[in-house]
């Protein structure tokens, strides 16, 4: 674990700016971070962050979610079932890039004499800004500021405004825009990136070695230019286009030109001290399986002529106010933590990035940021990132799941693939297709049927969505049961027990096990909730259920055999030790010496052959005490204490996806210091570069997962069929931690301080929820609830303007209760649990 405790950022470098990412100071070295950091996105498109000048970057990267190309896995030695077809996301068409040159002097970032840099990522405004003072070789003073956005309006939308102001002398300025396919233009365009590529890390994209996009149109009319390709082996084809407007007082003049791999508008301005040139570079991109690049241009134009008819100024204005919404759903406050509440509105901006308009996609490991895990889909996404999605925005939680129903074909031909019925979804793909070509640590991890059921469950619980279920998401419920209930099997040794033998839980440490512990707990929920939402559909939705029942095949005895098999699944549990084994044979295996392993050796999937790694007790992530937060109602407090302690000790935090989950499960169980270290290793995990991968794209997973941490682990927040409760742990040194929860329509904002949390509906009619064991049921007026230990109790807030928004109501009447207090046998602090 990369142990945090204070604030890690320099901040000199980058000041606290509560609801703004801040660079004050240019240092060269750590590009790769700074791109992806300062990157900007919607979920469909994302631009790295860049100079851009297009000169001196670590990795120049514009990326669409979904555009990839595909290419024969080659394994030393053939299987059957083996993945065939790999999948890479393209680094597209770049059209960031304006090159400037002043006297014939170019600006290059890295080469300059800067005079003043400062950099601004805006979590409101959704805008990333630059201010850079250059002195050039001749002595004059220049001034290039500019602003960058990729649309939540419009997804197919980016806007660079550019503007070069000549300080102090006139001078002549030349001003290139251009779209650069650097993908298929030599390593002199994107060295950064195939050097990187050349090292051994399976976290990053496979590098390409042939021509990848196939030019197929290129149109330049007036000041807009636009590009068309289809990719060589996928067939998948994009078209970018970018107009200009040239706003100075200076004279200036222009021209154009273009070829299959680059397109420039060319500026020559006779600039005068002091006056300004500004030019606005609107950018769209459009893709598709398949539609010819002809035809995707014409969108091209539609939208650039639809955004042509409105100021720059308006698409600012729309970012914001979209935002504005945003954060209405989505902010979490952390009260006297300023370096913690950047943090936070940084991971949190991300999630905005990663899957705001996804509409139709799924949400890529790295997001639109990056190039790394080659662009893939993991069950990541429902675990880590649905749970925020279903909570403030359930409508793109929707269509993350309506992707994973579009690709049920593929995964009921990967079941047959492997002599299952049902349907077995892919560990990580782009195109519906498992793309793992190691199958102990991929398609191994049949859990991922479990985990995209666990996703869907939570979903329509909270958002009572059974429209969804009606609509054919009920097919994911009933082909993922069938698959476990023929993967697992009754042993015939008089055992009554049902088996899951042969997989991989999420712990990539320990491959292809007999019950998994996780994978067992998880398959034993997915087998119920098909159970559930078939029964229920019966009851309350005939004429769906009689559908389904057509549209499947669906027999009474399967249903009859999923409850029992759930029932009876072994759940691994050791008598002597008190705790969970993470599977059958674990125990047996020799403990790693963790405290001796170097630095160095760091993670272990870098420096140590698998099977070396296999045969010891030892972590990637979270496994057992993932199960412990997802399933936490089938486990006893104590047996929570002891699963924790005991895995803790042999987890390596080798993944980003573990620290989140320790932290939860850390702070439910008392160990409130070591919960705040995992929380703070997991909130700077890219912001410090704490795995050395950052340069690859941002960990959208762990992003998510800082939300969970903030209101499952500090919160307390449990959903357990619908059931919402709440058990809070803030820490000692937190004023205060607000959020907003979406549930049932109704959006509500919990404020919890040290000895109480107050619940408030903003927007619906009211939920209903539980506090330490008491029920609370939250209407129109602000609801109270202390936590101290002199008589805790429950109140009708008196209400303020601000809190019923002009109701001006208050009835002053007040609702008793006893409330149990927390009690905590264990501390491994001083702190007096809130």
């Amino acid at each position: 674990m990369n142990t945090i405790t204070t604030d890690p950022l320099d901040r000199h470098r980058f000041p606290v700016d509560e609801w703004a990412l801040v660079e004050d100071e240019y240092v060269q070295g750590d590009e790769g971070v700074t791109e992806t950091i300062f990157a900007v996105g919607n979920g469909y498109l994302g631009l790295r962050g860049n100079p851009d000048e297009g000169r001196g970057g670590h990795s120049f990267g514009t990326y669409v979610n979904g555009f990839h190309e595909t290419w024969p896995i080659r394994h030393a030695e053939e299987a059957f079932g083996f993945a065939r077809v790999g999948q890479t996301i393209v680094n597209v068409p770049d059209a960031k890039v304006i090159r400037l040159y002043v006297d014939d002097e170019p600006f290059v970032l890295f080469e300059a004499d800067i005079l003043d840099h400062t950099r601004r990522l805006d979590f409101r405004d959704g805008v990333l800004t630059r201010d850079v003072e250059w002195r050039t070789p001749s002595g004059k003073r220049v001034l290039v500021t500019s602003r960058r956005l990729v649309s939540f309006e419009d997804r197919h939308l980016a806007i660079i405004e550019y503007e070069v102001t000549v300080l102090d002398a006139d001078a002549s300025l030349l001003i290139s825009s251009q779209i650069l396919n650097r993908q298929d233009m030599g390593d002199e365009y994107h060295a950064g990136m195939r050097a990187a590529a050349g090292a051994f890390d399976p976290r990053r994209a496979e590098a390409f070695d042939s021509r990848v996009l196939q030019p197929v149109l290129k149109r330049n009319g007036g000041k807009r230019a636009v590009l068309g390709y289809r990719t060589t082996n996928s067939g998948m084809t994009i078209a970018v286009g970018a107009d200009h407007v040239m706003d100075t007082e200076n004279e200036w003049d222009e021209s154009s030109s273009i070829d299959d791999d680059l397109a420039k508008h060319v500026y020559r301005v006779r600039a005068k001290a002091g006056v300004s040139t500004r030019i606005v570079k609107t950018i769209t991109y459009h893709t598709s399986r398949g539609v010819p690049p002809r035809e995707l241009a014409d969108r091209c134009d539609r939208t650039l002529d639809r955004v042509a008819e409105e100021p720059p100024s308006a698409m600012f204005d729309k970012q914001r106010a979209w935002l504005d919404d945003y954060w209405a759903r989505t902010d979490v406050v952390v009260g006297g933590q300023p370096e913690v509440q950047q943090a936070v509105r940084w991971n949190l901006f991300q999630l905005a990035q990663a899957t705001a308009r996804t509409d139709g996609q799924g949400v890529a490991a790295k997001g639109v940021t990056g190039s790394g895990y080659g662009g893939h889909y993991f069950w990541d996404t429902e675990i880590y990132v649905l749970p925020f999605l279903t909570y403030t925005a359930p409508n793109v939680a929707r269509n993350a799941l309506r992707f994973r129903l579009g690709m049920l074909d593929a995964a009921r031909d990967r079941a047959v693939e492997l002599n299952q019925r049902g349907a077995l979804f892919p560990w990580r793909t782009i195109n519906g297709l498992e793309s793992s070509a190691y199958y102990a640590a991929g398609t191994a991890q049949y859990h991922i049927d479990a985990d995209i059921s666990h996703a869907l469950s939570q979903y329509v619980q909270a958002s009572g969505d059974l429209d969804f279920i009606e609509r054919g998401a009920v097919d994911i419920l009933v082909e993922t049961a069938r698959l476990w209930a023929d993967l697992g099997f009754w042993r015939s040794n008089g055992d009554q027990r049902f088996h899951i033998d042969g997989v991989t839980g999420p712990d990539e440490y320990t491959t292809v096990v007999d019950d998994n512990l996780y994978t067992n707990v998880m398959a034993r929920a997915n087998l119920r909730a098909a159970v559930r939402y078939v029964t229920r559909l019966a009851e309350e939705s005939p004429a769906a259920y009689s559908r389904m029942v057509t549209r499947l095949d669906l027999e009474d005895h399967e249903v009859a055999g999923w409850q029992v098999a759930a029932e009876a699944m072994e759940i691994p549990y050791d008598e002597h030790r008190g705790i969970h084994p993470q599977d059958a044979q674990f125990l047996d295996k020799e403990l790693w010496d963790l405290e001796s392993t170097p630095a160095s050796k760091r993670p272990l999937l870098l420096h140590y052959h698998p099977l070396v790694i296999y045969r010891f007790q030892v972590l990637k992530q979270a496994d057992v005490v993932l199960a412990l937060f997802l399933q936490g109602d089938e486990f006893t407090a104590e047996q929570k204490l002891r699963d924790f302690e005991y895995y803790d000790a042999l987890t390596t935090g080798d993944s980003t996806l573990s620290g989140v989950v320790q932290s939860i499960i850390a702070a439910e169980v008392g160990h409130h210091q070591l919960s705040q270290q995992y929380f703070l290793s997991s909130l700077y995990v890219d912001l410090a570069d704490l795995h050395r991968n950052t340069a690859d794209g941002v960990h959208v997973a762990s992003t998510g997962g800082i939300w969970s941490a903030l209101v499952s682990g500090y919160g307390g927040m449990r959903d357990y069929l619908g059931d919402i409760t709440f058990d809070p742990r803030l820490p000692a040194d937190w004023e205060e931690l607000s959020f907003k929860l979406t549930i049932h329509g109704s959006r509500v904002r919990v404020d919890l301080a040290q000895h109480e949390i107050v619940f408030t509906v903003e927007e619906g009619t009211g939920v209903s929820v539980g506090v330490r064991g008491e029920r609370v049921e939250v209407g129109e007026l602000p609801v109270r609830v202390a936590l101290d230990d002199q008589g805790p109790r429950i109140t009708t807030k008196v209400p303020t303007t601000s809190d019923l928004r002009g109701l001006m109501r208050a009835d002053g009447s007040v609702i008793t209760a006893s409330i149990p207090t927390i009690s905590i046998d264990r501390y491994d602090d001083d702190e007096v649990a809130s």
